[in-house]
């Protein structure tokens, strides 16, 4: 339950900011090729962490470090209320790609050793939580914003609550041994071919996720035309079925195995993308961005649980590794979405990444194979 109320927050904390993404675009009248490059600081501070966050969590334990970076995480959410211009927002964003990627990596090395205690996979359940909290941030933004509630006591409000779930659970996790990371005292390791590919897999998902998650807002905004108290739906419709199908993902797993899943999770991708972008309407975008949801949703947690499993590194920097090759997708796709719509238009954007969807299903088969 405590490394579940981990992943709870690490999802709040972010659907939180993700949520508000329209508001401060409009708040500092930023246009799609400027909000893209200002998104860049997100990832771009979330890859300056990784090396470090394995690091860390080897040599002081995953306990300590997940507590730790989710008391700075909240902080950085209720600075992103505060950055009230570009170079603030700036600023703020890149700590709290930082600080999100330490708690990442933190949180996932404590599943791995719940894993290990229950001898079956449930990462993609703690994955859920973490999902199922990003719907209930996203329904609590949405209704935030129809109350015209600005950021910063949106914000405020979730950081209060951060600290009051860390307060109760801190003395249940799980507590492992810290030491030497595999790699000694270096800050990054070469992964192997096993970790490369599933850092490849995580890599295309992630690109799909990021899509989702910076720009839903916007495009049903912008593209859909839908109505205030609806412009934050598709992100809470994708929130959902992504929370359903990691729920549902060990067991579909164990039963039909990886390459089945990844395969149809590819298909899903790019179905429902292109149903948003050829049929831009509230019902058929909502419906849309529902299969996107439910394609992503198993991938990370499965490519984590594998790469927590290696046997040639410790958790945390076999996690950092993978995720370091992941987030990429994170560092290229919000910014490659404003360009192209700077060029062309966020149809055109979305089209792109459900092209790239499909590089789930085949690597997912090669993978498998």
């Amino acid at each position: 339950m405590a490394a579940g109320a981990l992943f709870f927050l690490q999802g709040v904390c972010f659907a939180s900011w993700a949520s508000r993404i329209p508001t401060i675009q409009q708040r500092l009248g930023l246009s799609e090729a400027t909000l893209g490059l200002v998104l860049l600081a997100l990832p771009a501070g979330s890859m300056i962490a990784l090396p470090f966050s394995g690091l860390w969590v080897a040599r002081k334990g995953s306990a300590l470090v997940a507590l730790t970076a989710l008391v700075f995480y909240g902080m950085a959410l209720v600075g992103l209320g505060l950055a009230g211009s570009l170079p603030a927002l700036l600023t703020v964003l890149f700590v709290f790609g930082f600080t999100g990627n330490v708690v990442n990596i933190s949180v996932n090395t404590q599943a791995v050793g719940v894993e290990a205690l229950y001898g079956r996979s449930v990462m993609a359940s703690f994955h859920g939580l973490w999902s199922l909290a990003g719907f209930v941030a996203a329904g609590v933004g949405a209704g935030m914003i129809g109350a015209g509630v600005p950021p910063l006591p949106h914000f405020l409000g979730m950081g209060l609550f951060m600290l009051a779930v860390l307060a109760a659970c801190s003395r249940f996790l799980l507590s492992d041994s810290p030491g030497e990371p595999t790699g000694g005292k270096r800050v990054f390791v070469m992964p192997d071919r096993e970790l490369l590919g599933l850092g490849l897999m995580a890599f295309c998902s992630m690109i799909c996720e990021g899509a989702m998650f910076d720009w839903s807002g916007v495009y049903f905004q912008r593209v859909v035309g839908a109505e205030t108290d609806w412009v934050g739906s598709g992100y809470a419709a994708f929130m959902a079925m992504m929370a359903s199908g990691r729920f549902l993902a060990d067991g579909l797993t164990r039963r039909f195995g990886l390459r089945r899943v990844f395969q149809v999770s590819g298909l899903l991708i790019t179905l429902g993308l292109m149903l948003a972008v050829m049929l831009p309407r509230l019902s058929t975008a909502i419906v849309g961005f529902m299969l996107v949801g439910l394609g992503v949703s198993s991938v990370v947690p499965l490519v984590y649980g594998a790469a927590g499993r290696s046997r040639t590194m410790s958790p945390g920097v076999a996690l950092a590794a993978v995720s370091s090759i992941g987030f990429l997708g994170f560092l290229i796709g919000p910014p490659l979405i404003g360009l192209v719509a700077g060029v062309a238009s966020l149809r055109g954007s979305f089209t792109l990444i459900a092209a790239l969807g499909l590089g789930v299903a085949v690597l997912g088969s090669r993978r498998a194979a």
